[in-house]
């Protein structure tokens, strides 16, 4: 039985994590908000990402960092407090869990860290300079650290395209811009939080024991095909 570190596992993407992992592995969920169920094999520890220090793990095989914003805005309405906040969520805190919890990482067992961008770092969007750049210094840091540590652990990323949670709703809050939201991929439709936990569980696992330094686009084709 492996142990998996989630940070931010009591919502979204991150629940839809915990709980494809839980029958078979021990989780750590790292989050301000503590799960809305129990289970023998979770341990939640409550804990603001950027201000808190964070737990102590003796043990870990796996480190998913799931935290992320989406603040969509024109640039004169963007301040640099904006863009500040954004960066120290999606970059600070992943380098921050990393840097906490890299040596019982390196002994565990194929150990692996997955991170999370956005399809807007390859795309260009209006109203998403903010985010993209944040997202962008994730992929940044998923090859640099997928090569400074290459014989120790793998890292990668996804990139999802809009999905079905809480931090989207604001996207999805009616049923026109959900068909809307839709149409705009090739594939008709975007992402649930269980098609990116299935690819978040893959990237974690001895199957992609030869993967590393990449960034998987889960795009329903918005970003791969012009139709």
């Amino acid at each position: 039985m492996k142990t998996y570190i989630v940070v931010g596992g009591s919502k979204g993407i991150g629940h839809a994590i915990v709980q494809n992992l839980l029958e078979n592995n021990k989780i750590v969920n790292i989050s301000r908000s503590k799960p809305e169920y129990t289970h023998d094999n979770l341990t939640h520890y409550d804990c603001d990402i950027l201000t808190d220090e964070l737990p102590e793990i003796d043990h870990a095989d796996g480190l998913v960092y799931c935290p992320g914003s989406i603040n969509l805005k024109p640039i004169k309405r963007l301040s640099l407090d904006d863009f500040r906040d954004d960066y120290e969520i999606n970059v600070i805190g992943a380098v921050k869990s990393i840097q906490k919890y890299l040596k019982v990482l390196k002994n565990g067992d194929d150990p692996s860290i997955v991170l999370f961008s956005t399809v807007a770092a390859k795309l260009g969007m209006p109203f998403h300079a903010s985010i993209a750049a944040a997202k962008s210094g994730v992929e940044g840091l998923v090859k640099s650290l997928g090569a400074e540590m290459v014989t120790t652990l793998r890292i990668n990323a996804i990139a999802p395209t809009v999905t079905n949670t809480e931090l989207a709703s604001k996207l999805l809050r009616n049923d026109k811009m959900i068909e809307s939201i839709a149409e705009r991929h090739p594939m008709k439709k975007f992402l649930q939080p269980e098609d990116v936990a299935g690819m978040a569980e893959f990237l974690l696992s001895t199957k992609a024991a030869s993967i590393s330094g990449q960034v998987f686009e889960m795009d329903c084709g918005i970003v791969s095909f012009k139709i």
